[in-house]
């Protein structure tokens, strides 16, 4: 599976200079299916990060399987993560991707430990996790699984249709814990889309996405995020994506303005001047702090909320500490959560005697799945 014969050389000078600070380098693959892009896969010390902030629940917390990413989205915020490795947050972000290869074993043994109080996770707060080496790697079905198995509640935010992959394990999972769906769809133009988010799905795709999950009897939010000022913040534009999200099937919209960070600013800008140079000194004027100002976003949630209101889209809660949609676990009873969690146990059988195949326990290692009497 990790692409046999692309090894490169990685102990040659400036392969990856900064990674020994994070994690140990097994190897750096190239592959003609991905061209371009480097995967230095390593193995992770962790894989629960814990987010400070407001949340309620009562931390917010997180797993990030990748590192970089390649949907290359030139307004991507994660972008200066990669300066930690001594990499730049515009091409090397998009085109050195670490994979953490062993996240699931790793998750699973933190999961296990006596003082995991079963907050819940976010996926897909940094960089995605349905991004296109997954496809390759399949991380993720060990990730839920994990969580699942550890009665551990979880959200997914991506912009990958590889998500649809994964929806009968997923639905298992919500079976047995509160799990939280949402696509990031924020641009509804396909030349637009295709310009400043070059290696994602398109916009159809990921509503198909949405479809599929809806399909499943689960609930899937869309985050219109962000919103890029004189490009995407029409009323037209606004209420034919909240069109398209209601036909869908998305239960919920949540919405931001566009915000850039220094070292996300610089390669923006660079899409900009390239493709919008009349707009340039408008941005210039505009974006003197990270955030959009305070006159605009007012403007913004004028202009919207009305339209969200129209297309019953009501945006969902929002964990303030991870960013993403605040976990359904937070209004969920404990029993009933046991309860679903005994079933998917293979402790309760169904009507006939026979226990239901578990696609949980199949991404467990053998000593992590239930034993029965």
């Amino acid at each position: 599976m990790r692409w046999s014969g692309q090894e490169l050389q990685t102990e040659q000078a400036g392969t990856l200079p900064g990674l020994a600070r994070l994690n140990n380098l097994v190897r750096s693959v190239t592959t003609p299916e991905f061209a371009g892009i480097t995967f230095h896969e390593v193995l992770a010390k962790s894989a629960l990060n814990h987010v400070p902030g407001q949340s309620q629940m009562p931390f917010g917390w997180t797993i990030n399987p990748y590192r970089g990413c390649s949907h290359a989205c030139s307004y991507c915020f994660a972008r200066p993560t990669h300066k930690y490795l001594d990499l730049d947050s515009g091409k090397d972000f998009d085109n050195e991707i670490i994979v953490k290869v062993n996240v699931s074993e790793i998750l699973q043994k933190e999961l296990a430990k006596p003082g995991w109080g079963r907050h819940p996770v976010a996926l897909g707060t940094n960089t995605d996790p349905y991004q296109r080496a997954e496809g390759r790697y399949r991380v993720m079905p060990g990730i839920i699984a994990a969580l699942a198995n550890a009665d551990t509640p979880f959200s997914i935010l991506t912009k990958g249709t590889l998500l649809r992959r994964d929806l009968d394990l997923i639905a298992e999972a919500a079976e047995r814990v509160p799990v939280d769906l949402a696509m990031s769809i924020a641009i509804y133009d396909d030349d637009l889309q295709q310009a400043v988010e070059p290696g994602t799905p398109s916009t159809k795709a990921r509503l198909a996405t949405v479809s599929a999950v809806r399909d499943k009897g689960l609930d899937c939010s869309i985050f219109m995020m962000p919103i890029l000022p004189f490009l995407t913040d029409t009323t037209a534009h606004l209420d034919e994506a909240l069109r398209q999200a209601k036909a869908a099937g998305a239960t919920s919209v949540l919405y931001t303005a566009l915000h850039l960070k220094p070292g996300v600013k610089d390669w923006y800008y660079q899409w900009l001047a390239r493709d919008h140079p009349e707009l340039m000194p408008r941005y210039r004027a505009m974006y003197t702090t990270t955030y959009a100002p305070k006159d605009y976003r007012k403007w913004l949630a004028a202009r919207i909320k009305p339209l969200i209101r129209k297309h019953g889209l009501e945006r969902a809660p929002e964990d303030p500490a991870t960013g993403g949609v605040r976990s359904a676990a937070l209004a969920q009873s404990q029993p009933a959560q046991n309860q679903s969690a005994q079933k998917h146990l293979g402790l309760l059988r169904t009507d006939d005697g026979e226990r239901p195949r578990s696609l949980i326990e199949e991404e467990l290692p053998p000593e992590l799945a239930p034993t029965l009497f």
